[in-house]
């Protein structure tokens, strides 16, 4: 929106820094940290009147989870408020990019959000049949990868970009939209399986959009991606205002979801996140690199379904619990341990997935 005061500009004025992404990214960010700040303690006490006993805790969960029994979820409002607001003050509205990953999180909170009002309303683990929620995630998906398509390059339509491999794409053909269905859907349920601990989930997010974000703005211009040799795609430098507020949100919301939490993201953060980061990798043309920045996530999925397989075939477990955050707990490690460990690794992973900008 205020990207508009750029009419106001001589060229040589305050209302030229408009112009400017890198800018108006640290504005978003700014916007989305004190909008976090400001709201974040007003909306703890009302989800605490309004849910009363919060969250329901699972009774087959690790034993130090009963503690937290009380606590209020729904968090991800927080979030989700924050990087809108940020978005559609600092982004371009005009840019299609920016409307595809702001639909994809908001439709993706609102299955949360349904998700997490059914577990509290009635004080069960339950929620939203599972294949309701599927259904509806890939209907968001299939529209967002269509509107994707319709607005990258025509060379690059269907196409999946290889990351290392200079110039080399896959043509999908038709495998294409369910092919960024799986990338889109999967992110959002690998980070809401990852939501299990105080601080586990919204630093990975935060450092997996970061990443995503720097990639956006160097594949949406066409001087860096001469240099870089990755493929270029117009307009999804504004994707970087998003990634800011969200880094701006998250921060805001860590601030009272640090140990011990006073408030859960609940669904209603982890699905928009996680769908937000596969649109983003799916706007971008950097499907695979997501599999690299969010390996966190990767692993926290697989290790539930390695685990339900592996039950099922031989009534035996991999994992003392799963997702393997909880493995860990049952293990022994302190929570705060398995957490910053967590982030640590998510560092790591971050930098190999920058890192494959330039290894061509």
């Amino acid at each position: 929106m205020l990207y508009w005061l750029t009419a106001l500009s001589d060229g040589g004025d305050f209302f030229n820094l408009f112009r400017y992404i890198t800018f108006r990214a640290g504005g978003a960010f700014l916007t989305a940290l004190l909008f976090g700040f400001i709201f974040g303690r007003p909306l703890i006490n009302v989800l605490r009147k309004k849910q009363g006993k919060g969250q329901p805790i699972r009774d087959d969960g690790p034993e130090g989870h009963f503690s937290k029994a009380g606590t209020p979820t729904m968090g991800g409002l927080l979030i989700v408020g924050a990087l809108v607001t940020a978005t559609l003050l600092w982004a371009r509205l005009d840019n299609p990019f920016v409307w595809l990953v702001l639909f994809v999180t908001l439709s993706f909170a609102l299955i949360g959000f349904l998700d997490d009002y059914a577990k509290v309303s009635k004080q069960n683990t339950k929620g939203v049949p599972g294949k309701l929620r599927l259904g509806l995630g890939i209907l968001i998906a299939v529209i967002a990868a269509v509107w994707a398509a319709a607005y990258h390059p025509e060379a690059l339509q269907n196409q999946l970009a290889m990351p290392i491999f200079k110039d080399t794409l896959v043509n999908l053909g038709v495998f294409y939209v369910p092919f960024s269905v799986c990338v889109i859907v999967g992110a959002a349920n690998a980070v809401n399986l990852t939501d299990g601990l105080d601080g586990l989930a919204i630093m990975p997010v935060m450092i997996a959009a970061s990443t995503l974000g720097v990639i956006a703005y160097a594949v949406g211009r066409v001087d860096f991606t001469e240099y870089l040799d990755v493929h270029y795609v117009p307009g999804t430098g504004e994707i970087l205002i998003f990634t800011a507020a969200l880094f701006g949100g998250g921060l805001g919301f860590l601030w009272y979801n640090a140990p011990p939490a006073a408030v859960f993201m609940g669904d209603t953060g982890s699905l928009a996140l996680g769908g937000a980061l596969g649109a983003i990798a799916v706007a971008t043309k950097h499907e695979l690199v997501l599999a690299i920045v969010g390996g966190l996530f990767v692993v926290e999925a697989l290790s539930v379904i390695i685990q339900v397989l592996y039950f099922k075939r031989t009534g035996k477990r991999v994992f003392l619990m799963a997702p393997i955050h909880h493995h860990y707990e049952k293990k022994g490690w302190a929570e705060p341990t398995i957490v910053i460990r967590f982030w640590i690794i998510s560092l790591i992973l971050a930098m190999i997935g920058l890192a494959t900008l330039k290894v061509r």
